[in-house]
């Protein structure tokens, strides 16, 4: 079983500091943000800047090249609905440490993305929803079926798409937890390969009690067959439980896991 992939998820518009540097593209906030990231164990960086409908094709390459050429050509996970932007982002991308990850594609308006993705010899996130959130797991599938079969049609290998069952928060949600656990299995069952944005799941808890919540979800859902997740690496309980199950299911040795605890 192959490492869990860990997609940082800390450099983000929806940040004020971010989406001021972003503004007046002063990169040293997210350098730093990328830093404090790549230190505690991040595989992959997602940069979203957002729809950034008047300035993405000029604001995602500078980004991109910002990050690469700081942190010898970091991967990177392009976080935009802004297909323009993606592109722009791709063509000054350095691959030499990894795929481009395109964030995301749905079985929507959005599938084009996975067009975009092939095109580019890119990786991508496929959302298993059409508008809003999936009603139960048969629609999840349908979804996800579509969307590989439209990705290999444009000649993407199954192994580039990364299926998001889409977490749910558990407040208010917490009926519906089991059945994203469930999709996760029957979509690794398929042999492929799933991810999630995990801090989803504890949105709107007490801030005290989130870092249990994603950690133990987040063991649950490995258990399931999960592969990866846009998280925070620098929540330190969550790290050790992904370590963890790093080294229960064999993916590490065991020193090799918690020498950097």
């Amino acid at each position: 079983m192959d490492k869990f992939m860990i997609i940082g998820e800390r450099i983000h518009c929806i940040s004020p500091t971010i989406r001021k540097a972003l503004a007046e593209r002063n990169p040293e906030p997210i350098i730093k943000r990328a830093k404090e990231q790549i230190d505690a164990g991040a595989h992959y960086l997602d940069l979203n800047i957002g729809p950034a409908e008047k300035d993405g094709e000029e604001l995602m390459p500078w980004a991109v090249q910002v990050l690469q050429n700081e942190f010898d050509n970091i991967p990177l996970a392009l976080d935009t609905t802004n297909k323009k932007a993606i592109e722009a982002g791709i063509k000054v991308y350095n691959r030499e440490k990894g795929k481009p990850i395109v964030n995301s594609a749905d079985a929507g308006e959005r599938i084009g993305m996975i067009d975009v993705a092939a095109a580019n010899d890119a990786m991508i996130i496929a959302l298993c929803a059409k508008e809003g959130i999936t009603r139960d797991n048969d629609e999840r599938m349908a979804y996800c079926t579509e969307m590989l079969e439209r990705g290999m049609m444009q000649g993407l290998e199954p192994t580039d798409m990364l299926f998001d069952p889409l977490f749910l928060v558990i407040k208010g949600m917490q009926d519906k937890q089991k059945e994203v656990l469930e999709a996760v299995r029957l979509i690794s069952e398929m042999g492929l390969k799933t991810v999630c944005g995990l801090s989803n799941v504890s949105n709107g808890a007490p801030k005290p009690l989130r870092p249990i919540m994603d950690a133990t979800f987040a063991a649950m859902a490995i258990q399931s067959g999960l592969t990866s997740a846009i998280m925070n690496p620098c929540d330190k309980r969550l790290m050790e439980t992904i370590k963890t199950c790093d080294v229960i299911n064999g993916s590490v040795l065991y020193a090799d896991s918690y020498l950097d605890l």
